[in-house]
């Protein structure tokens, strides 16, 4: 497995949330749910035009530049409930996550960047 993954999520007007494709673990407009919408809108602020997609990195151990860290509450309906640590927020990341990583990490690091 990658140390590091990127996708390139996007606000997706079709389901109104943002969403993300990824066509090396099979997933088209794959959309986040659960106050995970609201995470992201908070992640970007300061991205101009982010809705039109951008850049996350994200890894279950640090890297240079990360960003945010998302802390794990628990367990649920197959996927795992994440808190954003800089702001409170919490989110629901859906089994997807496993195309990811092998089990829910305790943290999952972050960087946002705009799409060059």
């Amino acid at each position: 497995m990658k140390q590091i993954m990127v996708i390139k999520p996007y606000f997706f007007e079709g389901m109104d949330t943002w969403a993300f494709d990824d066509w090396d673990v099979e997933l088209m407009h794959e959309p986040f749910v659960e106050g995970v919408p609201e995470m992201i809108d908070d992640f970007v602020k300061d991205i101009p035009n982010a809705k039109k997609g951008f850049k996350l990195l994200f890894s279950g151990s640090p890297f240079p530049g990360y960003q945010r860290v998302l802390e794990k509450l628990r367990p649920e309906f197959e996927g795992c409930w994440y808190r954003d640590s800089s702001n409170g927020l919490e989110g629901w990341l859906c089994p997807a996550m496993f195309r990811y990583f092998k089990d829910a990490p305790d943290r999952i690091y972050l960087k946002a960047e705009k799409l060059k």
